[in-house]
């Protein structure tokens, strides 16, 4: 049985600017599967822009930290005209074990809306995703979507 408590904030005071900070307390079955997590999240809004970044800090109880995993990600959002808009987005994350290679993921997506209407693109690269260099762990991912509201 797992349980666990915790909290957060956000700050938004200032315009165009939000931060979000979150800290939970992971109560696990064993010490090895307890432990906490730490999340803080900036993001920026000016005119068509939008900045995002985000760390994550997962420590568990092993000595070895071996399910430690650092996590840190970002987003630039451009909102070309009321119809269009383009995000680039990338994602680097450290699992705890010697010898792991970081897990890398890119992503562009693009959406495009009429009316009704909206047409999506998605092209993502994903490197190392089980923390190893082998050619089975990398993927690429494209993706077409549409979706109509009537």
């Amino acid at each position: 049985r797992v349980s666990g408590t915790g909290i957060g904030a956000q700050y938004s005071g200032i315009d165009g600017l939000t931060i979000k900070y979150a800290n939970a307390d992971i109560v696990g079955t064993t010490a090895a599967a307890s432990g906490d997590s730490t999340v803080i999240n900036v993001s920026y809004a000016y005119g068509p822009v939008t900045v995002t970044y985000s760390s994550l800090e997962h420590d568990e109880g092993l000595s070895t930290g071996a399910n430690d995993i650092d996590m840190t990600s970002y987003a630039i959002s451009y909102t070309v005209s009321d119809e269009l808009s383009l995000t680039y987005g990338s994602e680097t994350s450290e699992k705890g074990s010697t010898g792991n290679t970081d897990a890398e993921i890119d992503g562009i997506t693009v959406a495009y809306t009429a009316g009704g209407m909206t047409i999506t693109a998605k092209m993502i690269d994903g490197e190392n995703l089980a923390y190893g260099t082998s050619a089975n762990e990398d993927v690429e991912y494209w993706k077409l979507g549409a979706s109509f509201a009537f």
